[in-house]
């Protein structure tokens, strides 16, 4: 059975660009993305590396660390990084695992089986690009999976946190295409209106189960 919301991230010790990690350990009380991308020296990975990247100050404010992973060495890594900082404008400071055993790849289901291009030069699968947002007691909160031939959007990445990282602090959830706290949310359909009206006074009632309030 695969990993489901709410399931605890699998600890593994690992190489990466930044040295020898164990997981947990690494990443303590903090929020974490784990992404994988295919393989080194690949357009659309070159992009998608340098995009988050260029989002260290934002995930810095938010507590977020970042890590990288694919089925290349560390050695690879490290070559490609120069890449990325030259054609990305950019400077990669989060870590990459290395993992050309595949076995953090297998641990967390990465490994592309749709994708026949999406091979090693041996014909072994490589990864998809996988994002797993783990919060600071290493429980998953969320997933995407995309194919090897769609780069993802970091700005939804960041977008999704925010609505993650608002609802803990916050009797509320983000209702479609909300874009940040300029935005209207949700009051929890937990809260009763005496309390919504002591924690978001002047609510607005739409329907008894949707309440919208700023916050």
């Amino acid at each position: 059975m695969g990993l489901r919301l709410g399931d605890i991230a699998p600890n593994f010790s690992a190489k990466t660009t930044k040295g020898e990690i164990v997981f947990h350990d690494w990443k303590k009380d903090s929020w974490a993305i784990l992404f994988s991308h295919p393989e080194d020296f690949t357009p659309v990975c070159t992009t998608e590396l340098g995009a988050v990247a260029r989002l260290q100050e934002e995930w810095d404010k938010r507590g977020i660390k970042t890590i990288g992973l694919s089925c290349n060495t560390v050695e690879s890594h490290q070559s490609w990084i120069a890449d990325i900082n030259e054609t990305q404008n950019t400077n990669v400071q989060f870590p990459i695992i290395e993992d050309f055993d595949r076995k953090i790849a297998t641990l967390y289901d990465m490994l592309d089986y749709q994708d026949a291009t999406n091979v090693d030069k041996k014909g072994l699968p490589l990864t998809v690009r996988s994002v797993f947002i783990l919060d600071p007691k290493n429980v998953i909160r969320l997933t995407f999976t995309y194919p090897a031939s769609c780069g993802r959007n970091f700005d939804e990445v960041l977008r999704v946190i925010d609505a993650l990282q608002l609802s803990e602090k916050k009797k509320v959830v983000t209702p479609v295409n909300w874009k940040g706290t300029q935005d209207e949310v949700i009051i929890h359909t937990a809260v009763s209106n005496d309390e919504a009206e002591k924690l978001f006074p002047g609510y607005r009632t739409v329907k008894p189960y949707l309440r919208f309030t700023k916050v």
